[in-house]
């Protein structure tokens, strides 16, 4: 009790710190000199204009470029991804202001823990610095502009344009958005702009709607004006295929503007103004409640928003000597998984049959909660993305944002697949499954990997009545994906990862994760002591175990896994895409990764060669030729026919896929390439789009680079799925934490490099929370744990290859140690209870 009592504390400390300095700095919005990691921020001053920048609430985010203007932005609907929406809707294309007649631009960006700053240039040297922050809980941003002293009286004009629209349907489905979409109307009520959008769209099955958007300050304008235009310095928008016209963000835009005008005057010590965009899709009233909550305390709003930030820092805080680009790493991508997490309610839960109809709802969701897949064109429910960045989750102790993710998936899934246990894929916050239904094939990976998911969060947290919420959606989706098996081979059909023609019906992803989702699940319904499903999963995962390299395992010139089998007669086919590397990155319980040492060093030795990997990581899809590992005249990687064309594309989710299986066999060297490359993408000025945000596609041979392209054609500025190959690796292989809160045990058995010490604090584990400190020193390596768990606790190390053990004690005194040969090496264990032990090896 008494060590929860100072953790607490130190807690509070941390926090209170945090929001300590960001008080003192709201006289000027940069960071205090002194601060690391997130709280310090990141800055960028070249190409802002070319920079694309998130903010996220959990009910309303901002997309926008990095000097302060908001161009078109994003394919879905095509130039209006950007902006400001509160799912489901969309509200202004931006806002703009201007300073005594001139339009202010940005010359410094920075990314901050919850908020940016852009130092803005205006007439005669004046400098404005600006603050951009979404408060959780509330559809609203906050905009706060800070004068300088001496500035004397400022004419601050501030333009907005409205672009009123649901997130789905898109550009290209049927109907489209140039069907779906109304025209908006802009008012002025005295203080603020009021756009509404109301109506009933020409499309099928559609209902009225009243969206509303406000633009206000706490400050009453000395003007105002209205009309079509009002973008700031940004004017026309060029946009259109093939031939270019003059037209709104994109060609289904149908919005309005309008302009308020402002005598600012600065004191002495300068002045701070707030400016606030709010929303709604169910009126006006709650719109204008939203813009007046906001406007209410905007200082305290950001002090608040700092702190709850803070708060994700103070856990899992790692100390990684050797690796320091990989500690920052931790740090910013425990960031963008909180800053990813959102919130929809009254979901109409429906099929478009992958954008081609509008049918009425299956049923209502009230409330959707999820961790959102990627910015500016993703930020809606996906099961793929989610059942990876889970693993990010938990070792971030991120636990209710990833379990509300699942609870999202299982209520949707069961809406429009009719309980029959399939797991739909994509989802946008008004309800619309593009994909993923009962009549189309969907992805049957991650149906199979769901129970993995959720079995994965029991075991950190504990939580039988999370397990036991899902248990039963768990079965039905293993029965359901079993069942997808028309030559009854035991390997399931359908689409995983790779969603590419060419391949055979049986996908090599589906297959791993189908072998591990049955143990998963054999193991929550153990525990349930629903015996005959243990019964059941176990024996249907030993039969495909048994058969698995058989069937898969391609060999020869491949060196590796097939990606897929064809029908008839289950021929291999080899493509070289990233989901060979599946095999050594899924962990089984208990058994560790199915791969066998042999297979999945050759296999890992492969994939790490030049057709395989670049400098930015792992390739969608290989090439070749090239020489072998060892430096000698080989078979070339493209030796064995292959029916697709390389796509040497790299991937945030391929990287961490290749981290994660190079750690499950204690392959850290290897391992490092992966992380680093990921780490980069966050915090190499050279690399980044938005600083600290890691994206989806990395620099790549054939992708380019996000800089090098429009803001129509790139990827995602923030995608969530990428920390898995940050978080995982570092928490679970590194530090080697691995509970099983579930059946009572905690596991932590670290793998250190000789010669280096590494640790980490505050990992959250269930209610409570433990500290690791690791090293390797000459012939003694010593593990120390802090465990603040009610959980019997297994305390261990891996050895160095070949050693021999002189002498084991656990807090000074001798102790028994079991050696037991892993993946990753031999492990020497031993069990101990809850607290703070010391365990040291000697090495002879």
């Amino acid at each position: 009790m008494e060590r929860h009592v100072r953790r607490g504390r130190a807690r509070r400390a941390f926090a209170a710190a945090v929001v300590a300095g960001t008080v003192i700095g709201l006289a000027g919005y940069a960071p205090a000199a002194s601060a690391s990691g997130p709280s310090a921020g990141l800055s960028e001053t070249e190409r802002l204009g070319d920079r694309r920048f998130v903010v996220t609430g959990d009910r309303l985010y901002e997309v926008g470029a990095e000097d302060g203007t908001y161009p078109g932005t994003g394919w879905h609907i095509r130039g209006e991804m950007g902006g400001f929406w509160t799912p489901p809707v969309k509200l202004l294309d931006g806002v703009w202001f201007g300073a005594n007649g001139t339009w202010l631009k940005a010359g410094r960006f920075t990314t901050g823990a919850g908020y940016t700053t852009m130092d803005l240039a205006g007439p005669g040297g004046l400098t404005v610095q600006r603050v951009d922050v979404v408060p959780d809980g509330g559809r609203a941003a906050l905009i706060g502009l800070r004068f300088p002293a001496g500035a004397g009286t400022v004419r601050l004009t501030v333009d907005a344009h409205s672009e009123l629209l649901s997130a789905y349907p898109w550009g290209f489905t049927t109907p489209g958005q140039s069907t779906a979409n109304l025209a908006d109307t802009g008012s002025f009520d005295g203080r603020s702009l009021v756009f509404r959008d109301r109506g009933t769209p020409p499309v099928p099955n559609a209902r009225p709607h009243d969206w509303a958007a406000l633009v206000g300050s706490s400050l009453t304008p000395t003007g105002h004006a209205l009309g079509p235009g009002m973008r700031g310095p940004q004017g026309g928008v060029v946009c259109g295929d093939p031939a270019p016209a003059v037209c709104d963000d994109g060609p289904d835009g149908r919005g309005t503007g309008g302009r308020l005008t402002y005598d600012v005057v600065v004191g002495g010590s300068g002045r701070t103004v707030w400016f606030a965009v709010a929303g709604s899709d169910r009126g006006l009233a709650p719109a204008r409640a939203e813009l007046a909550r906001a406007l209410h305390d905007p200082a305290g709003a950001l002090t608040a928003k700092r702190a709850a930030q803070a708060a994700v820092a103070g856990h899992s805080r790692v100390d990684l000597p050797g690796d320091r680009l990989l500690q920052r790493s931790v740090e910013w991508s425990k960031q963008n998984l909180a800053d990813s997490v959102q919130e929809s309610r009254d979901l109409r839960v429906f099929a478009s049959n992958q954008g081609t109809e509008l049918p009425p709802p299956a049923g209502v969701l009230a409330r959707a909660r999820w961790i959102g897949a990627g910015w500016p064109d993703y930020p809606w429910i996906f099961a793929t993305d989610g059942e990876y960045t889970a693993f990010a989750a938990v070792a971030a102790g991120q636990f209710a944002a990833v379990k509300d993710h699942l609870r999202t998936l299982r209520d949707l899934s069961e809406l429009v697949n009719h309980r029959s246990g399939k797991v739909v894929h994509e989802v946008t916050p008004d309800g619309q499954v593009y994909y993923g239904t009962e009549t189309d094939p969907g992805n049957t990976d991650e149906t199979v990997k769901f129970p993995s998911a959720v079995a994965l969060v029991w075991r950190w947290t504990g939580d039988d009545a999370f397990r036991d919420d899902l248990y039963d959606f768990s079965v039905r989706a293993m029965r359901y994906a079993l069942a997808l098996d028309d030559d009854a081979d035991g390997w399931p059909q359908g689409s995983g990862n790779v969603e590419r023609p060419g391949m055979g019906d049986e996908k090599l992803d589906v297959t791993v994760y189908t072998i591990r989702g049955l143990l998963d699940l054999a193991d929550m319904a153990r525990s349930r002591g629903d015996h005959a499903t243990a019964a059941w999963a176990r024996a249907e995962a030993a039969q495909r175990a048994r058969r698995f390299e058989s069937a898969w395992w391609y060999g020869g010139d491949a060196r590796s896994y097939a990606d897929s089998l064809a029908d008839p007669g289950n021929v291999k086919l080899y493509q070289r895409y990233w989901i060979g590397a599946t095999p050594m990155e899924a962990e089984l319980p208990v058994r560790g990764p199915l791969a066998p040492a042999g297979h999945a060093t050759t296999a890992l030795t492969q994939r790490e060669r030049d057709c395989f990997t670049g400098e930015f990581g792992f390739f969608h899809t290989g090439t070749g030729p090239t020489a072998d590992p060892a430096g000698n005249p080989g078979p070339s990687c493209d030796s064995v026919v292959s029916a697709v064309p390389s796509e040497r594309s790299v991937f945030s989710l391929g990287n961490a896929i290749m981290a994660v299986a190079e750690g499950n066999y204690g392959r850290m060297a290897q391992q490092r390439r992966y992380t680093t490359a990921n780490a980069r993408s966050q915090l190499d000025r050279g690399v980044w789009e938005m600083p600290g945000a890691m994206p989806e596609i990395l620099p790549s041979p054939d992708f380019g680079t996000n800089l090098g392209k429009d803001f129509l054609s790139r990827s995602s500025v923030l995608q969530a799925w990428g920390a898995y190959g940050v978080l995982w690796p570092v928490v679970h292989q590194q530090l080697g934490v691995a509970p099983d809160l579930g059946n009572g045990r905690l596991s932590v058995v670290p793998l250190v490099p000789a010669g280096r010490r590494i640790a980490g604090s505050d990992i959250l584990v269930g209610a409570g929370h433990l500290d690791v400190r690791a090293s390797s020193r000459g012939n003694v390596l010593s593990v120390t744990v802090n465990a603040a768990v009610h959980a019997r606790l297994t305390l261990g190390t891996v050895l160095p290859s070949g050693a021999k053990v002189a002498s084991v004690t656990v807090d000074g005194r001798r102790a028994g140690a079991r050696r037991v040969h892993t993946a990753r090496g031999d492990e020497l264990r031993t069990t101990t209870g809850s607290g703070r032990h010391t365990l040291v090896v000697t090495l002879t």
